[in-house]
C-alpha cells in the first residue's frame, strides 16, 4: 500500500449543517489509531495469504468489491449521494486506476514472488516517490532542503532493505519493482486527485465510495482476460480476501477520515510509520519469513527519510492542516478532501 495506505487531495464541501456541534465518537482516537494502523499493517499478510488461492487479480477484485459494499452501507446511512457530474465520474475513474486498481494489483503480483514484509517496507517509500516528484514540478509542494535530504536518506534506506552491497544477491527484482511501482502510484493519484477533484460539491465519502466502485468495475473487465474460474473455493485465501476488502480498504478507510477530521492530518497521518513495522512483525511471526539485519536497519531509515520530507516549515504548518497529508499506505487524506482511500498496500 497501502499503506499504506494512505494518505493530498482537494478539499470538498463539508456535510455538517451549519452551527452543528460535532460529534464526540464513542471510542479514543488513539484507541482507532492503533486499530488502522494494525488493519493497514496486516493487510500485507492477507495479500501473501490470498495469493495462495487466487491469481493476484481475483485478490484485487475481491479486495475492491468487498471494501465498496462496506462504504456503500456507509453512504446509505448516512444517506450520501453519487456524484452528478460526467466530469467528476471522469476524474474518479483515472483516480480508481491511480489509487486502486493498479497499486493493489502490482502489490499482489509483487507477493508472489517477495516476502509480505518487503512489500509492506517498500510501500513506505511512498512519501519519497512524492518528493521527488515535487523536484520536477509535479507537485504543488516545494521541495526544501530538509526534505531533499530526506529523499537522500530514504534512497539510502531501500539500498540497504535490499543488500545493495551483495549485488542484490537472492532478491526478485521483478517482484521488488512491482512493489516500488505500486508505492509510486499512490502520490501520482494523489496529485492528479488535488488537481481534478477540487470543489465538486460531493462528500468524501461520496468520492471515495464511487472511486472503489470504478476500481471494482475495472477489475472486473480485466480479470476473465488474464484468470480462470478457481476449480474450488479455499477458505483461508477467501476469508483473507474478504478481511482485506472491508477491513484494510472499507473500514480503515472510514477510520482514517474519522481520525483527520478529529486530530488533524499531521497527526492521522503518523499511521504510516507503524505499518512496516506491523507488516514486519506479522510476516516473521505467522508466516515464517526471514529476517536479515538490513531489513529492519534499512526500514528505521526509510521511514527517518519519509518523515522528513513530510516535515514542513513553520510558515506553511497553517496550510497543511487543511490540506491532506501524503501518508500511506498509505496510504493520509484529509476528511475534507476528495477522492482517494488511501490503503496502505
Amino acid at each position: 500500500m497501502n499503506a499504506a495506505a494512505g494518505p493530498g487531495s482537494a478539499p470538498t464541501s463539508d456535510p455538517s449543517p451549519p452551527g452543528a456541534s460535532p460529534r464526540r465518537p464513542a471510542v479514543d482516537w488513539r484507541i482507532r489509531f492503533a486499530a488502522l494502523s494494525l488493519i493497514w499493517g496486516f493487510s500485507f499478510l492477507l495479500i501473501k495469504v490470498g495469493t495462495d488461492g487466487y491469481a493476484p487479480f481475483q485478490v484485487t477484485f475481491g479486495r475492491l468489491l468487498s471494501g465498496t459494499a462496506v462504504l456503500a452501507v456507509a453512504m446509505a446511512v448516512r444517506r450520501e449521494r453519487l456524484p452528478r457530474t460526467a466530469g467528476t465520474w471522469g476524474h474518479l475513474f483515472v483516480a480508481a486506476f491511480l489509487l486502486n486498481a493498479l497499486p493493489f494489483s502490482l502489490f499482489a503480483y509483487a507477493e508472489l514472488t517477495i516476502p509480505s514484509t518487503l512489500a509492506g517496507i517498500c510501500n513506505a517509500t511512498s512519501p519519497l516517490w512524492g518528493m521527488a516528484l515535487s523536484l520536477v514540478a509535479l507537485s504543488e509542494d516545494r521541495p526544501t532542503r530538509r526534505r531533499v535530504a530526506g529523499l537522500g536518506l530514504g534512497f539510502l534506506g531501500v539500498l540497504t532493505v535490499l543488500g545493495a552491497w551483495q549485488g542484490f544477491s537472492g532478491l526478485d527484482v521483478t517482484g521488488t519493482v512491482m512493489a516500488l511501482l505500486a508505492s509510486l502510484s499512490y502520490p501520482v493519484g494523489w496529485i492528479y486527485v488535488r488537481r481534478t477533484l477540487a470543489g465538486t460539491g460531493s462528500s468524501t465519502l461520496s468520492l471515495t465510495g464511487s472511486q472503489l466502485l470504478l476500481g471494482t468495475v475495472q477489475l472486473a473487465v480485466v480479470m476473465p482476460m488474464f484468470t480462470d474460474m478457481p476449480a474450488h473455493v479455499p477458505l483461508l485465501p477467501t476469508l483473507a480476501v474478504i478481511a482485506l476488502g472491508a477491513l484494510g480498504t472499507g473500514l480503515a478507510v472510514l477510520l482514517q477520515y474519522g481520525l483527520v477530521e478529529e486530530v488533524g492530518p499531521t497527526t492521522a497521518q503518523m499511521v504510516t510509520y507503524f505499518i512496516p513495522v506491523i507488516a514486519t512483525a506479522a510476516g516473521v511471526t505467522l508466516l515464517g519469513e526471514r529476517l536479515n539485519w538490513n531489513t529492519p536497519v534499512g526500514a528505521l531509515v526509510v521511514l527517518a527519510g519519509a518523515a522528513l520530507t513530510q516535515s514542513r516549515s513553520r510558515g506553511s504548518a497553517g496550510a497543511s492542516r487543511r490540506v491532506a497529508g501524503a501518508g500511506t499506505a498509505g496510504r493520509g487524506t484529509s476528511s475534507r478532501t476528495a477522492a482517494g482511500p488511501v490503503s496502505r498496500s
